[in-house]
């Protein structure tokens, strides 16, 4: 049960912590800040994808301070649920002491297509939608 004044804690986590990691965090931190602290995590940490932060820019959301971090960071905080958004980051995961649950949801990798920049950046918004949606409609719901 969450107690009044402390925000539970959601860390996502993908491989590069590039992409979808990043566009989860900056969706809960701009739709549930009140509720959730909201960071992530890469398996294999790289840098923020300059799409992710265009796409996410586009519909008023800022995500260009957000940096790509190490699962290593988290594993010795308290975490309260750890949501994986690629198949391989389900497959890497570590434990984190005193998470309540360990949630999957796979999105595709938009920062893994190969093509023209217009047809990146719509792979780009499909996948921020659809993170979108699955935080407003499912995520609260898949947590309590």
């Amino acid at each position: 049960m969450k107690h009044e004044n402390k925000k539970e804690t959601v860390l996502f986590i993908c491989t590069h912590n590039s992409a979808r990691s990043q566009i989860a965090e900056g969706f809960l931190r701009s739709l549930y800040a009140d509720r959730y602290e909201a960071h992530s995590a890469g398996t294999e940490p790289s840098s923020v994808n300059p799409h992710a932060i265009q796409v996410m820019a586009e519909i008023g959301i800022d995500i260009s301070f957000q940096r790509s971090k190490g699962i290593d960071e988290f594993i010795h905080k308290e975490i309260d649920y750890v949501i994986t958004v690629c198949d391989h980051a389900q497959q890497t995961c570590p434990f984190f002491p005193g998470e309540k649950k360990l949630i999957h949801k796979g999105f595709k990798d938009p920062a893994s297509f190969h093509g023209s920049d217009n047809e990146t950046l719509a792979l780009f918004r499909q996948v921020r939608n659809e993170i979108k949606a699955w935080i407003e409609k499912d995520f609260v719901k898949e947590i309590e």
